[in-house]
């Protein structure tokens, strides 16, 4: 399965990807704006972390995906604990 995170911190990028991997799922992680952003690909799952991330951020990313039917889960908290819930829900 393959994760895309959006937003976070820049410094639980490492973690973000560790835990990921704990549920044999391969991450991307875009804690800032970056112009490779549109090349997201087709994930299997993309989180977004409301509270850390820019609007344009979102739309970036909402419209990568655009077309694609695929599960997209907000959090407002960006912590590894609200990552780990949320694998715990979509990879099976």
């Amino acid at each position: 399965m393959s994760v895309v995170i959006v937003g976070g911190n820049e410094c639980m990028e490492r973690q973000y990807k560790e835990l990921c991997k704990k549920y044999e799922c391969k991450a991307k992680v875009y804690p800032k704006t970056k112009s490779n952003m549109k090349s997201i690909g087709q994930p299997d799952l993309l989180v977004l972390f409301t509270n850390t991330v820019s609007h344009k951020m979102v739309r970036c990313a909402l419209n990568a995906v655009k077309g694609y039917n695929i599960p997209i889960v907000r959090c407002h908290s960006s912590s590894a604990n609200a990552l780990k819930g949320i694998l715990e829900q979509y990879a099976h």
